[in-house]
Formats: C-alpha cells, sequence, structure tokens
C-alpha cells in the first residue's frame, strides 16, 4: 500500500487551506495560486517565520481567519497590522501547530528545516490532505511519520518536483511492476566546478540557483547535493520500493523531473519548465488538476536534454545520505540537523563551501561511534538526536574557522 495513506480523498468544490510557511518560497507560491482562483479555495490559516510585512499581506489577499507568526515577540506587530481587518492573529511554535489543527482540508506544509515537524505531525493526525514541501518531516522521523500517515488516514502529495514527478507516474496498485524510480538533479551552480575552485565559492554563488527560484538554505543544499540526498530519504518513506532502487541522475535542464522504470522496460517521466507552481497545484487540487501561469514546456526550443551520473567526489553530501538511509535508525536526523547547522554558518561567512559536507560527516561519524543514532521509537527521541546533532555540528564548525 502506498504511503501516501489508505484511501483517496474526494474532490471537493470549494477546499479549505492551510499554508504552513507562507513567507518562504514555497509557501509565497502557494499564495500565488491560491490568489488565482479564489472560488475554489478558501484560506483557513496562514503561517510565517518572521517577515510580519508579508505575512500581513498575504493574510489580507486571501482573506485568510487566521495568521500566525512564529516569532513570539512579533505578536505586537501582527496585531498592528491586522487590526480592523477581522482576521485573527497569534504567535510562537504552539500557534503554528495549533493552526495545523484548524478543520482545512488541504494542509502545505512549507516551514523549511525541523521547524516543520510538530505542525507537519498535527495534520497529519487529524488525517488531512497534506501537501509536503517540508523534505526534513521524513527525513528526519520518515518511520515515525509514515505509522501517523496510516493510523490518520491522512494522504500525502509530495510538492518537491522530483517527487511530485514520481507521484504522477508510478503505479501504487501494482507497485511490484517498479523495477526503480530515478531522482533527478540539476547538479546547481558548480555542476563543473572542481574541487580547487568550490573551495573559494561564496554564499551568494552558492544561492545563484541556474534553474529554480529558491530560498537560499536550499539554494545551497542544491550547490552541495544535499538536497538530493535528502530527497532520496524522502522518496525511501514516500514510495514502496527498496532503497537501492532509487538513483539519482543529474539532468542540468530540468525539464525531465524524475522517472520510473518498469520491469517490462518501460520508463515513464513527468516533464515540464522549471517552476514551482505545477507541483504546488498539483498538491492543491488533487486529483483533478488546475491552470497555472507556468510557461508551456517547448521541447523544439529546449533541443536538447542531456544527464549525466553524479560525481560523488566532488559531491561527497549525496554518499553520506545514502550512508546514512542504509544506517538507518537516528543517522538521517543527525545528518539533517548537522547539515542545517553547517549551511547557517556558510551563509554567514563562518565557514567554506565544502566545509559543509565535511561538518556533516564529521558530526555523523562520531555520533555512529558514541552508539547514539540507534532505533528511533519516539518523537522525542527524534528531538533529542536532534538537538545533540546541531550542538556538535556548532562545535565542529567554530574548529573550521
Amino acid at each position: 500500500m502506498a504511503v501516501i495513506g489508505a484511501s483517496l480523498h474526494p474532490a471537493l468544490k470549494v477546499r479549505r487551506v492551510t499554508v504552513l510557511g507562507s513567507t518562504g518560497s514555497v509557501g509565497s507560491n502557494t499564495v500565488d495560486l491560491l490568489a488565482r482562483n479564489p472560488g475554489a479555495y478558501q484560506v483557513e490559516a496562514l503561517t510565517g517565520n518572521r517577515n510580519v510585512k508579508l505575512l500581513a499581506e498575504q493574510a489580507k489577499l486571501l482573506g485568510a481567519k487566521l495568521a500566525v507568526v512564529a516569532d513570539e515577540a512579533l505578536y505586537g506587530e501582527l496585531q498592528d497590522r491586522l487590526a480592523g481587518t477581522g482576521i485573527e492573529a497569534a504567535a510562537g511554535a504552539n500557534a503554528v501547530a495549533e493552526a495545523a489543527c484548524r478543520p482545512s482540508d488541504v494542509v502545505v506544509a512549507a516551514i523549511v528545516g525541523t521547524a516543520g515537524l510538530k505542525p507537519t505531525l498535527k495534520a497529519v493526525q487529524r488525517g488531512a490532505m497534506v501537501g509536503l514541501a517540508n523534505k526534513e518531516t521524513l527525513v528526519s522521523a520518515g518511520s515515525l511519520m509514515t505509522q501517523e500517515v496510516k493510523k490518520g488516514g491522512a494522504v500525502l502529495i509530495p510538492v518537491d518536483s522530483e517527487h511530485s514527478a514520481i507521484f504522477q507516474v508510478f503505479d501504487f496498485e501494482r507497485p511490484e511492476s517498479v523495477a526503480k524510480i530515478t531522482l533527478t538533479a540539476s547538479g546547481g551552480p558548480f555542476r563543473t566546478k572542481s574541487l580547487a575552485e568550490m573551495e573559494k565559492m561564496t554564499p551568494a554563488q552558492a544561492v545563484a540557483h541556474p534553474n529554480w527560484d529558491m530560498g537560499a538554505k536550499i539554494s545551497v543544499d542544491s550547490a552541495t547535493m544535499m538536497n538530493k540526498g535528502l530527497e532520496l530519504i524522502e522518496a525511501f518513506h514516500l514510495f514502496p520500493v527498496a532503497a537501492d532502487a532509487i538513483e539519482v541522475l543529474v539532468h542540468p535542464q530540468s525539464v525531465v523531473h524524475s522517472l520510473v522504470s518498469y520491469v517490462d522496460g518501460s520508463v515513464l517521466a513527468q516533464l515540464g519548465v522549471p517552476d514551482m507552481r505545477t507541483p504546488i497545484s498539483f498538491a492543491l487540487a488533487w486529483p483533478e488538476r488546475m491552470a497555472t501561469p507556468a510557461a508551456t514546456l517547448a521541447l523544439a526550443d529546449i533541443g536538447t536534454l542531456t544527464f549525466e551520473a553524479p560525481d560523488e567526489t566532488r559531491f561527497p553530501a549525496l554518499r553520506l545520505a545514502r550512508e546514512c538511509l542504509q544506517a538507518g535508525g537516528g543517522a538521517p536526523t543527525a545528518l539533517n540537523a548537522a547539515n542545517e547547522i553547517a549551511v547557517a554558518a556558510f551563509l554567514a561567512g563562518k565557514i567554506g563551501f565544502l566545509d559543509v559536507a565535511r561538518v556533516v560527516a564529521t558530526v555523523v561519524d562520531k555520533l555512529s561511534a558514541e552508539n547514539v543514532l540507534g532505533r528511533l521509537a519516539d518523537l522525542e527521541q527524534v528531538f533529542a538526536i536532534d538537538a545533540l546533532a546541531r550542538r556538535r555540528a556548532e562545535t565542529v564548525c567554530a574548529a573550521c574557522r
């Protein structure tokens, strides 16, 4: 049975929607789509981290019932910006989690990092249809999350372009007919750079993705190829395939978003221009489809599509992620936590680009040697490993200076 849930939710005439992380890249694109389809969606709640101005503007644009800012210190400012609108204001991590419990049909989980874990779990536990853009949820707590999906009767619709592509062409009724799935990767801005060149790359260069418009953290993950490693772990929990049946293929044009190979030799793929509004719209409208402003794919104009194997010597993050998936338990949790700290340190100019993967590898190796990355029993253990890995990563980053 597919991890997406025990049953298909019926098509709804007017869907109530909550967007967790509406001020980020995926969240802003979701707001854009909702604004273009006002008669099809009613917005229950929007949450943001610290960008109160944008959050208030989005809430007023969409007529949301509730707006939540994660930083409690900004509660007063949010109240002021929403004064006289009738939109309820709230603040704090608990309020964000409570927003996920509101009676919406669809919850778009777009909070970056493990901060999105608790609110996403709340939405899953009440049986919502969840458009999952927070890959860290399944990376850090995959087995626990999938258990809750089945228990709560929730439906997970992946929003990452690669997982959305697989979802659209995967035969969930006959998973035994699938030979393997292939995640495509753009290769990021440093795809052709040598290790010596990458050693000197700056945060500004790392966030300048050649194809996708993404936030800083995700852009750096693309540059290190850690994003593809995280997606590999996520795919293992989303689709009923073995870990060794998940491959990664570099495709610089970002037109073929992923592929599913079948036992009869057929390979099915989903293609489209690199625009996040396409997979977001699929999650919002599923099992129907909705029009988007994304450009129509013109293959004749593109002319050539190229593919190449990933270089795990220059991009060791991909190998690290696969090793953590194979190790299981808390290894992926530690991988994700250490990576978040290392990326933040790189963006702050405290460590070099190649130090990011080095920091992650050091932390995972040390915690593995200490036997603290065993089987995950509950969410508290996930947070304990996450916190430990972050502390160790901060120490390793400090030693890089």
